[in-house]
């Protein structure tokens, strides 16, 4: 269906794929990967025709239809359903020149086609569809202009399919979607009859593919089978190339010392050629290995605080003067709760995420906080909330005016911040690397309860696999709310559903709500569950392992904790000696203060580099055990 041949693509001179070759079977679905700006989105538009490769070509049948659904979001006055049905080039023609009153020859033929295309189904397949994608009788009758940009994003994707090009390309479909939508798009392309080609982050949709095309080092590499195949053969490979870096390199170094000792020798002279070009070749096939994404690591709670945390009873929740948004709302949440908060976009999730987060105020009903009660609030405007002209060190330090630099720094690497990000500008930061800085400071101040809407739109597979690990191991409550179904199935013991008008506990686990959905939207929602999705009792068991595992690691990371905070204790303490030491006036009056302040400066200094010795070590047994 499609064929990439030699394909090289460069963004303002910076080379992202380069000689690339790999050729897509027809009818199967293939999820397109790799790091965030590896070139993912540059090569669907390549595809696409959106811009011409530097070199390499690229061929589909003839006549084969091609369509990818583009990031602008469609507006106007005219209605959903009828944006959709246009999707379909070849029905819209041909009604409109049955409308035109051609000849009664030509219009059999007319009728004749549109039998043979099916357009007399076109209708309800559409309405099918935008009832999968949220959209009821009512709101597919409403002109576009009513809804919001994330909803018309919505219908640009519904008419997409509708379309049913032979080459359907796909970049991120699930970023303007709930879980509910995200359940119903998984089932309709497992369904789809022609070839996919899809970029997304969510492994939901990565793990019913057939086969992965890895973008790596500039290079493409197909593999057969789903995302889970693909982790394991791409490990083995991983271990392969290591094995073969280390064999090469102990050759290397015996070629170097032979050619070292024997270039100047007459009667080796000829050996020690030959072992400089075998050096030569050697380099030459050097395997690339990238370099694993820097992990996550969420504080440690210094201050736990006994249950119950939060409670509630008969909470109402609105906006202004308007109609309640959620009412009747009986809660409890405990130290250790793991929440994901599912249902239909527009049902209230985010309104419950704000009022936990005590940026709304309920209207009616009886509320109780644990005293000294911290939430962490993460959401998608506070990305748009950062300063675009100030670093993340900057926006860590003026969160924790007390915390030294090297302690800031410290923070901001344990959420994969390195050196370089901490001093770049947010302006020039990816979206990952925004998410990763709003996480940091959304943890600041060690919350009890960690309330996060959709945290992984931003953030690639393996960053978004970290997530989840430090999620696992946090020791304070979480309400999540995410369309990815793996975070939720590994990081929630509940599931409370907004549905209504209020908000209830449900009675089973992930699989059992998405068996539900069939109930309200078309397509085989208990098929879409998955028949890889992992058993809720494995579910059960690797929480109850994971609770286990913060238990011993906590000691390890109190020693930790208690040396950096002594590391940044006399780091302010040398800090204001040196202060005192570099004003003029000191040296004017009694040279005995002087001295004291020395003698002060250079104990303060062995006392730090004890302390950071002693920092070290304790890190080092806590990410040994880790």
């Amino acid at each position: 269906m499609l064929n990439l041949d030699g394909i090289t693509l460069r963004i303002a001179g910076r080379p992202l794929i380069e000689e690339a070759s790999v050729a897509l079977p027809p009818g199967q679905r293939t999820g397109l990967v790799g790091r965030n700006g590896a070139g993912k989105s540059t090569l669907l538009a390549a595809i696409s025709g959106a811009l011409s490769p530097d070199a390499g070509t690229i061929r589909m049948p003839p006549r084969a239809r091609m369509g990818m659904l583009r990031q602008e979001a469609p507006g106007g006055a005219e209605e959903v359903r009828a944006h959709v049905l246009a999707g379909d080039e070849e029905r819209t023609a041909i009604l409109a020149a049955l409308e035109a009153g051609p000849a009664p020859e030509e219009m059999a033929e007319l009728h004749a086609r549109l039998d043979a295309i099916g357009a007399h189904a076109a209708p309800a397949r559409a309405a099918g569809i935008l009832h999968g994608l949220g959209f009821d009788e009512a709101a597919q009758q409403r002109p576009l202009s009513a809804f919001s940009g994330g909803w018309r994003m919505r219908v640009a994707l519904a008419r997409l399919l509708f379309s049913a090009p032979d080459l359907l390309l796909l970049d991120e479909p699930s970023n303007h979607l709930d879980f509910e939508s995200t359940v119903w798009l998984d089932g309709f392309l497992r369904r789809y009859p022609h070839t996919v080609l899809l970029v997304s982050h969510d492994r939901a949709l990565l793990d019913h593919v057939d086969h992965i095309l890895h973008l790596e080092a500039k290079r493409l590499t197909l593999y057969r089978g789903a995302f889970p195949t693909f982790q394991k053969t791409r490990m083995e490979r991983l271990a392969q190339d290591a094995a073969l870096v280390r064999r090469e390199q102990a050759e290397r170094e015996k070629l170097t010392a032979f050619i070292t000792r024997f270039r100047a020798k007459a009667t080796k002279a000829r050996q020690a050629q030959s072992k400089m070009k075998r050096l030569e070749k050697l380099t030459a096939t050097m395997p690339v290995i990238e370099t694993d994404t820097a992990q996550f690591a969420l504080p440690e709670i210094k201050d736990p605080l006994p249950p119950p945390l939060l409670t509630g009873k008969g909470i109402q929740l609105g906006y202004g003067e308007g109609p309640p948004v959620l009412a009747g709302l009986d809660f409890r949440i405990d130290p250790e709760d793991r929440i994901a908060l599912l249902g239909a976009n527009g049902n209230g999730k985010s309104t419950f995420a704000r009022y936990l987060a005590g940026e709304l105020k309920p209207r009616d009903g009886e509320e109780t906080r644990a005293r000294k009660l911290r939430v962490g609030y993460f959401a998608q405007h506070q990305l748009d909330a950062l300063r675009p002209a100030d670093t993340p060190l900057g926006h860590i330090q003026r969160a924790l005016p007390d915390l030294a630099p090297p302690a800031a720094r410290s923070r901001l690497a344990r959420f994969g911040l390195g050196a370089a990000q901490a001093e770049t500008q947010v302006e020039r930061l990816s979206g990952g690397e925004r998410a990763r800085l709003a996480l940091t400071l959304v943890c600041a101040e060690e919350p009890h309860i960690l309330v996060l809407d959709e945290p992984t739109n931003h953030l690639d597979l393996d960053a978004r696999g970290a997530l989840v690990t430090a999620l696992t191991d946090y020791a304070g409550a979480l309400v999540l709310i995410s369309h990815d179904r793996h975070i939720i199935e590994h990081c929630a013991d509940a599931l409370w559903i907004t549905r209504g008008g209020t908000i209830r506990p449900f009675d089973g686990d992930l699989d059992d709500y998405a068996a539900s959905l069939s109930d309200d939207r078309p397509g085989p929602a208990s098929r879409a569950a998955g028949a890889d999705a992992q058993p809720s009792a494995n579910r059960k068991e690797e929480r109850r392992a994971a609770a286990e595992r913060r238990a011993q690691l906590a000691p390890l990371r109190k020693a930790a904790e208690k040396a950096e905070r002594q590391v940044e204790r006399l780091t302010r303490d040398l800090q204001a000696v040196q202060a005192q030491l570099a004003d003029p006036g000191i040296y004017e009056g009694d040279g005995g203060k002087v001295a004291d302040l020395a003698g002060q400066e250079g104990r303060l200094k062995k006392a730090l580099e004890e302390a950071e010795e002693r920092w070290l070590e304790a890190q080092e047994a806590l990410e040994t055990a880790e």
